[in-house]
Parts: C-alpha cells; structure tokens; sequence
C-alpha cells in the first residue's frame, strides 16, 4: 500500500516541510524553551510600558496609582496580572 502524503504532489511538499523535516539530533524539544523565553519578554516589555504609562512612582501617590490601573484602565487589572506572570514565566523558562 502506498503512502498517500509521499505521493501527492501538494502533499509532499507538506511531508518534507513538517512531517519528515531533516533536522539535526542536537536540536530537542528543549530548544522550544527559547522561543518561549521570547515571548516572555515581549510580553514583559509591552505589558511594561503600559503599566508605565500609567504608574506615578512618588511615596504618597504610588498606591493610588495602581489601584487606579487595577479600577480605570480598561482591562488594566489584566495587564498587571499578565505583568507579574509573565516574570515568573520568565524565570521558569531561564532555569529549566
């Protein structure tokens, strides 16, 4: 029985492309740890820079401005989690 996606014209080319992709045996599923890396400091810096925008860092009205963040920035509160998540996803990632 022959095998369908070695066959097909279209097929194939999916084949060589995803499937039997050559690639070397030093390359493990270990290296998807950068690319996550990655995204976790884009992620750290957008949500960074927003929170910025918002943030007051003066002693008497820094509180205020995170409560104001978490209550009137929309989806302000999400922002911060991500924020604060995506450091400690950071640091998994950076130490496995």
């Amino acid at each position: 029985m022959t095998n369908i996606r070695k066959k097909h014209p279209l097929l194939k080319i999916v084949n060589d492309s995803f499937i039997d992709l050559p690639t070397p045996s030093n390359i493990s599923s270990w290296w998807n740890f950068g690319s996550l890396l990655g995204i976790c400091l884009v992620i750290q810096i957008l949500t960074g820079l927003f929170l910025a925008m918002h943030y007051t860092s003066d002693t008497t009205t820094a509180f205020s401005s995170v409560t104001h963040i978490c209550r009137d920035v929309n989806y302000g509160w999400l922002i911060r989690y991500m924020h604060a998540n995506g450091a400690s996803m950071f640091f998994i990632c950076l130490f496995l």
